[in-house]
């Protein structure tokens, strides 16, 4: 994650989002800090999705309201791709208010 720069990753199960594992479940950015256990262990499983037309201000609302910092972005089960807290604030910046762009990042 370090290495690729990624804060956050969704997990999923045959299609469907099942978990959001992020640096702040790791112990951070710090190495020796690591859990031990697997993925599903360490994963927070309560979690809060979008779909691809959530407003950006609804999708930062979200954010903000349950204190999380990744919004997977689901069609139906699926997952079409994840947004996180700085592609939220860097849209709100630039005055941005539409619906979360469908293929944007993601599996």
């Amino acid at each position: 994650m370090r290495s690729a720069r990624v804060r956050h990753l969704v997990v999923v199960d045959d299609g469907r989002v099942i978990g959001v594992l992020s640096q702040r479940d790791l112990g951070g950015t710090r190495e020796e800090s690591l859990p031990a256990g697997t993925v599903q262990d360490v994963m927070r499983s309560h979690v809060i999705v979008a779909a691809p037309d959530t407003t950006v201000r609804t999708a930062a609302n979200l954010l903000r309201g349950h204190d999380i910092g990744c919004l997977p972005v689901v069609d139906g089960k699926k997952l079409v791709g994840d947004r996180d807290d700085s592609d939220l604030l860097r849209l709100i910046g630039q005055g941005v208010e539409k619906p979360i762009e469908r293929t944007t990042r993601g599996p």
